[in-house]
């Protein structure tokens, strides 16, 4: 039901919170439908406005979401089902993860710059310390069986300096477009989505030699960013894995059953 303002409570309009909390209305939006925050009022214009208390919860769930949590979680923390101290402890697993991969990334360059600077010589392996793509053989050995990671292994180490460049630049694009899609409220059957789906299963193909993507694997995969949170972590969470797994099975029932 509709309801008038209560008398003297100020509220603002979506596009006010949306342009002051630095986000989009679409955004907003998509908290609503996630039972994150419900406006306090919506017009008979069907506006929707926001009052103090809106804020606040708005003001929570930006912290939580900086502090890397996905949107399942933040409900959690916010219905008081998981407390906020559980909930970072693990995410701190994963960030603690990530930052010794960057750490060495960040010791890699710094001794690319020098190499450079001196007219050193660049050596690939200095370069590409914390870009290990051996880290997940075992895991892949076992789900794919060897001969799926001498293939990749083989495509990686036939790539050039630059041609490795050029493809984690690419992945950490596509991740980050993920991302982006998923925190905007996309829908998975979406044509922006659809086409992330489609990049995807390219991104795939092209890597680990050229494999064949099928059905199978490519759904898998899209369940297992979900399921472990080392691969939900470049996704913005379990949520924003969620969304990029329900697009992958939507690409995959539409061409490749």
């Amino acid at each position: 039901m509709k309801t008038p303002p209560e008398h003297g409570r100020r509220e603002w309009s979506i596009q006010e919170i949306a342009r002051a909390a630095g986000t989009t209305s679409r955004t907003l939006r998509h908290y609503q439908a996630a039972g994150l925050l419900q406006p306090s009022r919506v017009g008979h214009n069907g506006y929707r406005y926001y009052d103090g208390a809106c804020l606040l919860q708005l003001q929570r769930i930006l912290l939580l979401r900086d502090l890397g949590l996905g949107l399942e979680e933040i409900g959690k923390v916010l219905q008081g089902r998981t407390g906020p101290a559980a909930a970072l402890h693990t995410h701190l697993a994963v960030l603690l993860e990530e930052r010794d991969r960057l750490e060495r990334r960040i010791a890699a360059v710094r001794k690319t710059i020098d190499a450079t600077e001196r007219g050193g010589q660049l050596m690939p392996e200095e370069m590409f310390d914390g870009f290990d793509h051996t880290q997940y053989k075992e895991e892949v050995e076992q789900r794919w069986g060897r001969e799926a990671y001498a293939k990749g292994d083989r495509w990686w180490r036939s790539l050039s300096t630059r041609e490795r460049q050029d493809w984690l630049e690419h992945s950490r694009q596509l991740q980050n477009d993920w991302v982006d899609a998923a925190a905007s409220g996309t829908a998975p059957d979406s044509n922006e989505a659809q086409e992330l789906a489609r990049r995807q299963f390219h991104w795939l193909a092209g890597a680990n030699g050229g494999q064949e993507v099928g059905y199978g694997y490519f759904t898998g995969l899209g369940e297992m960013y979900v399921a472990d949170p080392r691969f939900s972590a470049n996704y913005g969470g379990e949520a924003g894995a969620g969304f990029v797994r329900d697009a992958m099975k939507i690409y995959a029932d539409r061409h490749l059953a």
